[in-house]
């Protein structure tokens, strides 16, 4: 039993260092790459102040720094709020981008910045604000409907698919709302900025480190609601304090970096074949998976198809769309055999 132990955490530990080693990997690529190459030499020199004022600098600090932090920080946020959410609606089908959670926050931004335009730095919270509603909406559906989990997937269409029209209907009628609306409703971060990105991360970064606080009380409710509930868990407390704080990661995200897809579906399965474990293990290594996601798909944006780009959304819904498809089928199987 202690070496099977042994073996275990080694493992894990194996696993994490493969995790850093890419999010390092995929960041280098990120800043390094794109229509100029910059070696990585070159970009240390430019982050410590040594070539401040040069054409290389200015590109780096002005366009590839915030592209890449927004990358890294919205690939961790959807990741793990994605995780968040199927383990507590016990639903693997569950995902922000599925059960409207993206379009929610995606329409709350959408009327503020068509009523006030210039506060650009509570966008975070509004976003959050709309992320919440879609949550609270779909399982007031949900339970209305019976509370299947196929219910709740199509209470999430449903929804996403009205607030995208309302979106359509406020860029319509106000143009200047959101300014490059397309890689916002694919999800892009072409335009991304510190100034959009700073106030997020302080969010994300909150919403995180409370979900790894939570973590033994997830653990819990992993179990089941009736075995939670005998052993003393208030369920009900903490499934809407770990939707309050999806619904944050999520609506943080899309502040900045638009409705991204599949992130929050396509993590958290890979990540739980390799780490059959805790709910702080899946959450630090969604958060690493999401960020490599993220990063590498925007890399391969900017590469394949130079001078010509894609938005990153566009990348990652021709892999989530394929791999929502193969989740249906496997999850039909093992319903028919079962």
């Amino acid at each position: 039993m202690k070496s099977f132990r042994r073996f275990s955490i080694r493992k894990k530990a194996g696993l994490f260092a493969a995790l850093a080693a890419l999010f390092a990997l995929a960041a280098v690529l990120s800043i390094s790459l794109g229509a100029v190459w910059i070696s990585p030499i070159n970009v240390l020199k430019i982050l410590s102040g040594a070539e401040r004022g040069t054409g290389q600098a200015n590109i780096i600090l002005l366009a590839r720094l915030p592209r890449t932090c927004g990358c890294l920080l919205a690939g961790a946020a959807l990741a793990v709020s994605g995780a968040v959410i199927q383990s507590v609606l016990s639903n693997p089908l569950a995902a922000p981008n599925v059960i409207g959670v993206n379009s929610g926050a995606g329409l709350a931004i959408a009327l503020f910045c068509a009523l006030f335009p210039t506060k650009l730095s509570l966008m975070p919270l509004v976003a959050f604000a709309g992320a919440l509603f879609a949550v609270l909406l779909v399982l007031f559906i949900a339970e209305k409907t019976g509370a299947s989990k196929m219910t709740l997937v199509l209470a999430g269409v449903a929804v996403s698919g009205i607030f995208s029209a309302v979106i359509d209907a406020v860029v319509t009628f106000v143009p200047e709302a959101l300014n490059g609306y397309t890689d916002f409703k694919i999800g892009g971060l072409a335009g991304a900025t510190m100034a959009k990105i700073i106030p997020a991360f302080w969010v994300i970064v909150l919403a995180l480190a409370a979900i790894l606080l939570m973590s033994s009380e997830l653990d819990v409710l992993a179990l089941g609601a009736g075995t939670a509930q005998s052993l003393g868990l208030n369920v009900r407390r903490v499934r809407i304090a770990a939707l309050v704080l999806s619904a944050a990661l999520c609506g943080a995200a899309v502040s900045f970096a638009g409705l991204i897809g599949f992130v929050g579906l396509i993590v958290p399965h890979m990540m739980r074949t390799a780490f059959d474990g805790s709910s702080r293990d899946m959450a630090i290594s969604c958060a690493l998976g999401g960020s490599i996601l993220v990063t590498l798909c925007d890399v391969l944006s900017r590469v394949l198809f130079a001078p010509f780009e894609l938005p990153v959304g566009s990348m990652l819904s021709c892999l989530g769309g394929p791999f929502f498809i193969w989740l249906l089928i496997v999850r039909k199987r093992g319903v028919s055999h079962g």
